[in-house]
């Protein structure tokens, strides 16, 4: 019986574990590496500004305490970044070193680095005197959580409202546990509460204008960062079948502590991923990990053209799943309202990028059916419309984003602010983060004035 205190291990953990870390004197030899370069070109590669040249100059001078520094006030979920973001097409593609050498490992040096300051226990964080005002926070993704330890930085009384039982948004939900586990996503969410940031979880807004109407109670102002809660699916034949999940509901279920329950189902079992962008691929490598058999991922791009990160693509083919690309599915077949397996054809595109119905041509005699079990989406998501209904005086787009000022984030409504990809669209979690600390910033001036 576990005593009162001691941590109990996640179910999770009997599946998934994130790469190890650095080691101190791995992670010294690593940024003795640096070039040292006097403008460097990673620290603009990074769209929340961690300064990695910076950090890493320290780390090698031996200052880490300064490093973690660095990291922290620039991004106080430095941490995760370090794990989830894809550095190879951020700072480390800009590093000089691969003229030479390979590029430096940005991202585990950030990491360790982070890990490194909690070990020590060093908070470098300091707060400044309560302003006593009142802002309001919609989400608890990464742009969410960077906004609200922002403007905490600054003295604002911050509240974040949270629809779920848990803080974290797409990075605790959306993110398979074996990229970000809940210690690690936990310890960083701890930095952000550690600010006198107020939480309200299992709040979800109901009524219209509901959020609007917090400009009325004591809030001053109020930044939106919703996220994406609306998965696609393909409207084909069989895609209401009980055993077709979107990538949404299959990670919600694997990160809500139901992983058992989906593990036995799909077991020895064959799965369909329907996409070929980087959450496919998590989703396809999450599922070997769970002993699924086969698992397909079925794209409608070609193998060169795949919108995965090569990082994620190579793990899933690391982890046997077998890649369909340049396919398109037409139908899923059930028995007695079970799934029982996928028929498509291989297709080309007359222009890339480009996936209306007149511009995707099936490839004759190319007909092809796997025999599978289960079927999920991870073909992209939307906005909620329910949040339209939430925010009647906000100004949507015609794809259902909110539309803001591309400098201050401000929506058409005075007090009101939008961050993450509720604005943009589906993006990384680093560009959230910078529009939290932009939101923020621009709240701040707001309120000054």
């Amino acid at each position: 019986m576990k005593q009162e205190g001691e941590k109990v291990e996640s179910k999770k953990d009997e599946y998934f574990q994130i790469e190890k870390p650095y080691t101190l004197s791995q992670a010294i030899v690593e940024a003795d590496r640096c070039l040292l370069c006097y403008d460097p070109l990673c620290s603009q590669g990074c769209p929340a500004e961690v300064e990695p040249g910076r950090f890493i100059k320290k780390l090698r001078l031996r200052n880490l305490k300064g490093a973690f520094k660095v990291i922290k006030e620039n991004n106080i979920l430095g941490g995760i970044c370090g794990l989830v973001c894809p550095v190879d097409k951020l700072c480390e593609e800009k590093c000089l070193a691969s003229g030479i050498d390979r590029v430096i490992n940005i991202g585990k040096l950030q990491r360790f680095l982070v890990e490194y300051g909690w070990d020590i226990g060093f908070n470098p964080i300091n707060k400044e005197k309560d302003k006593n005002v009142d802002v309001a926070v919609i989400g608890s993704g990464p742009a969410g959580l960077t906004c609200a330890a922002e403007l905490a930085k600054k003295g604002y009384n911050v509240t974040i409202f949270e629809k779920n039982e848990k803080l974290g948004g797409i990075l605790r939900y959306g993110i398979p546990p074996f990229k970000l586990n809940d210690d690690f996503l936990d310890r960083e969410i701890e930095d952000v509460l550690n600010l006198g940031v107020k939480v309200k979880t299992n709040y979800e807004f109901k009524d219209k204008g509901s959020i609007e109407n917090l400009l009325k109670d004591s809030f001053k102002a109020i930044f939106v960062s919703a996220g994406l809660t609306n998965a696609y699916r393909l409207k084909i034949p069989g895609s209401d079948s009980k055993d077709v999940l979107t990538y949404q509901d299959f990670l919600w279920q694997i990160n809500s502590d139901k992983v058992d329950e989906i593990a036995n189902k799909i077991k020895n079992k064959n799965v369909a991923i329907i996409g070929g962008g980087s959450v496919a691929m998590d989703v396809a490598t999450t599922c070997k990990l769970l002993n699924a058999n086969n698992v397909y991922c079925i794209s409608l791009e070609s193998m060169e053209d795949l919108p995965a990160d090569k990082a994620d693509l190579h793990k899933a083919i690391d982890h046997y799943v077998i890649i369909k690309p340049q396919s398109q599915i037409k139908e899923i077949t059930t028995k007695d309202g079970k799934v029982i397996g996928v028929k498509g054809n291989e297709v080309k595109l007359l222009k890339k990028g480009d996936f209306s119905p007149s511009n995707i041509k099936d490839i004759p005699n190319s007909e092809f059916s796997f025999n599978v079990d289960f079927v999920i989406f991870a073909i992209g998501s939307g906005v909620d419309p329910k949040i339209k209904e939430l925010l009647p005086s906000v100004t949507f787009d015609d794809k259902g984003y909110i539309k803001v000022d591309k400098e201050s984030l401000e929506t058409s409504v005075k007090g009101i602010f939008a961050g993450g990809e509720i604005v943009s669209g589906p993006s990384l979690a680093v560009n959230a983060v910078r529009d939290g600390k932009r939101g923020a910033k621009s709240i701040i001036n707001y309120l000054n004035k």
